[in-house]
């Protein structure tokens, strides 16, 4: 199946129109507040994030609200794997990729210390509840170069990274490394779902898990920021 956020997360819905139209009227209450009460009006840059904060705390509520009305009807956040006809490997839920760079480390870490458990709970994660996730990364253009031997050992430590050996780090390649992601995690484990997201996401497991379960009964399945407007086709 596609993806999740590639079939995924960074909780991109349908309904954008409806979403700036309501970022307009929320930054023109604002700025009619501040500037009513004697303040300076704050910056269009700082409203705006200010209102993506809003959406994105009700998005957080409706999942855990999804959740609850799953729960209630049976679910437990578990996930039973199954076979794929000669296949022996367990079919997972989803396999996750978070795409993060070298010098991004404290983030890697942030999400540790979050939403992702490590040590033997990473394993459980993926048995009980059908999750697989990976930081995702590529290799240095000075091949073994200090920051290839930094990943090398984070992963020694952690054996939570995606080493894509065959691609190089850096920023024109970025789509390039979300497609390798996605090929090698299709070729190396067979999931219901294959999500990406990048390293500043916090990914609530369970409403993810409740909400992905509701399509499993779908053929093809992209949840996700759909591109509007001109595609772009020559590189």
């Amino acid at each position: 199946m596609l993806a999740m956020f590639a079939t995924m997360a960074s909780f991109y819905v349908a309904g954008r129109l409806w979403q700036d139209a309501e970022n307009r009227v929320y930054l023109i209450k604002e700025l009619d507040r501040r500037t009513g009460q004697g303040q300076s009006a704050i910056s269009v840059d700082d409203t705006l994030k200010v209102a993506k904060c809003r959406y994105q705390h009700k998005r957080l509520a409706a999942l855990e609200m999804e959740l609850a009305a799953a729960r209630h009807e049976g679910f437990d956040g578990s996930y039973s794997s199954k076979t794929n006809g000669t296949n022996t490997r367990k079919k997972l839920m989803v396999v996750i990729g978070i795409i993060t760079e070298f010098e991004r480390k404290n983030n890697r870490d942030v999400i540790r210390r979050s939403w992702l458990p490590t040590g033997p709970a990473l394993k459980k994660l993926e048995e009980e509840k059908g999750v697989l996730v990976r930081f995702v990364i590529g290799r240095s253009a000075n091949r073994g170069d200090s920051f290839d031997r930094a990943i090398d050992d984070e992963n020694r430590h952690t054996k939570d990274i995606m080493i894509l050996d065959n691609h190089i780090e850096a920023p024109e390649e970025y789509p390039k490394k979300t497609k390798l992601f996605f090929t090698h995690a299709a070729d190396t484990w067979d999931a219901e779902f294959y999500a990406k997201v990048k390293d500043d996401v916090y990914v609530n497991i369970d409403a993810l898990g409740a909400m992905l379960a509701t399509h499993l009964d779908k053929p093809r399945v992209y949840i996700g920021c759909m591109k509007s407007g001109e595609v772009f086709s020559q590189s």
